[in-house]
């Protein structure tokens, strides 16, 4: 059975010591493997004291990195570029503390930020992203956690949207330390055949993320989640699903995800009733 995680975006923002320690036995309880921890600031929560919390539940760990305005590897100034190196470094760090075999996100420029490019002007923009991505990737390599660049739809950014603009973008760069993040919920927007995409990024997946195509929960949606997880097996992944969503009730993270109304009749729904399909469609998938 496939490994299963939550963020804990569903819930709040951003992820502290006492969000860990309220939300994670929780989830532990209601059967979970594994809990996505935001990184919106370094040292928001505590690598040592976090991942002796997931231990004692027997709970794996993800860990997803934030890109805000200010955060930038492509198109920006020298110091903005090494400011943005040395977060991703702390996140590595982070995520190789509580034992996450990953780190995940949009690491290249801030979400939100668009802007028009010519053919070449998006080739030039690739081989930026590659070279300011170089010395991280060094460090993952160091520190043993692989990095996921993940795609993001149109309205979120405009430089890498599909699993082939991802693919160009990290060509050279060292696979075992360098993939792709997949969300469903961009996948969904982006792509004309999701699982079609999936397949062609085989070998460079790191991680997974997944909700509706509302960003509710899995399951209530029109996504063909048995073919999609059979990409991922024809992939090769064998990383966890992790659900993410977001909550109305947080003004700033309402605001950055587009939530303006509830995605489910509560926030601990969107966990255990995309819990519940999943582990059933997991039975199914050929």
């Amino acid at each position: 059975m496939r490994r299963i995680g939550v963020n804990t975006w569903v819930w709040v923002s951003p992820c502290d010591d006492a969000a860990v320690a309220e939300i994670a036995p929780r989830v532990a309880g209601w059967g979970f493997d594994v809990l996505e921890l935001p990184v919106e600031q370094p040292g928001d929560w505590d690598p040592a004291r976090t991942a002796k919390i997931l231990g004692d539940l027997g709970l794996g760990a993800s860990v997803c990195l934030v890109m805000p305005p200010g955060r930038e590897l492509v198109a920006a100034d020298a110091a903005t570029v090494a400011s943005t190196q040395d977060y991703l470094r702390a996140v590595l760090d982070a995520a190789a503390a509580v034992g996450a075999q990953a780190i995940a996100g949009p690491a290249y420029t801030s979400v939100g930020r668009t802007w028009r490019l010519t053919v070449a002007e998006r080739a030039a923009a690739y081989a930026q992203l590659r070279e300011n991505l170089a010395p991280v990737v060094e460090h993952a390599a160091a520190v043993g956690v692989r990095i996921g660049v993940e795609p993001l739809n149109r309205y979120e950014t405009s430089l890498l949207n599909t699993v082939d603009q991802a693919l160009e973008a990290l060509e050279g760069l060292p696979a075992e330390h360098i993939g792709l993040a997949l969300d469903t919920y961009h996948l969904n927007i982006e792509e004309q055949d999701p699982a079609a995409a999936v397949r062609r990024a085989a070998g460079r997946i790191a991680h997974v993320q997944v909700c509706a195509n509302d960003r509710g929960a899995p399951g209530a949606d029109h996504v063909d989640w048995a073919r999609l997880l059979a990409a991922l097996d024809d992939a090769g992944y064998a990383g966890p699903l992790c659900i993410e969503s977001f909550t109305a009730e947080n003004a700033s993270i309402a605001t950055a995800a587009s939530i303006w109304r509830p995605l489910a009749r509560s926030q601990d729904a969107i966990a255990t009733d995309g819990l519940r399909f999943l582990r059933a469609v997991d039975r199914i998938t050929p």
